[in-house]
């Protein structure tokens, strides 16, 4: 992990990083959601790859489909089966034209959804960008023990989504307490 991430203790909206205990990287798969951006301008992709390894993770995969239902579940659907990926992050699609079905595509692979992210996703995205806020059906869910979660395609977004909230929820030094921790138990019975 980088000096900085190790340094900071106070993440932003409250809660702690408790130094004495030991960070686990994750293996989390990055998939961008686009009609119109390819390998070179995936600026949002490459941006949250940098970051996950950048804070100690294990970029497991990076993909990108088109904004295609069956291409999105196929692509997460290779991803939660296999076990070498702990998190899958989308970026794009999470809008409201015509064309933005990642929502669409992620919710049915839910067992569970993180109703609680949505709500913290809009309060950060408020302090952003204002009502404009309304636009984005960023959401979350845990699917066969896989945490998924889905950012706007936007840059802004996608640093907000990341340091803001997604970061520290996958610390497994975060106090009072992180979903990282949790990992191990998502598929008790």
């Amino acid at each position: 992990m980088s000096e900085a991430s190790q340094t900071l203790t106070q993440p932003p909206g409250g809660g702690r990083i408790d130094p004495a205990m030991e960070f686990r990287p994750l293996r989390v798969a990055v998939l961008t959601v686009s009609d119109t951006r390819d390998e070179e301008s995936d600026t949002s992709g490459k941006f949250l790859a940098d970051r996950v390894a950048r804070d100690g993770h294990v970029l497991a995969a990076r993909g990108m489909v088109k904004d295609n239902v069956a291409e999105i579940q196929a692509q997460i659907k290779t991803w939660i089966a296999d076990s070498e990926v702990d998190v899958i992050i989308t970026t794009g699609g999470t809008g409201l034209t015509g064309r933005d079905v990642t929502p669409e595509a992620l919710q049915p692979l839910f067992d569970k959804a993180i109703d609680g992210f949505e709500a913290v996703w809009h309060m950060i995205s408020y302090q952003s960008v204002g009502l404009s806020t309304m636009q984005s059906r960023a959401c979350a869910g845990l699917a066969k023990g896989t945490l998924i979660f889905a950012l706007p395609g936007s840059g802004g977004a996608c640093k907000d989504g990341w340091d803001k909230l997604i970061r520290w929820q996958l610390d497994s030094r975060h106090r009072p307490c992180n979903l990282a921790e949790l990992i191990p138990r998502f598929m008790e019975v």
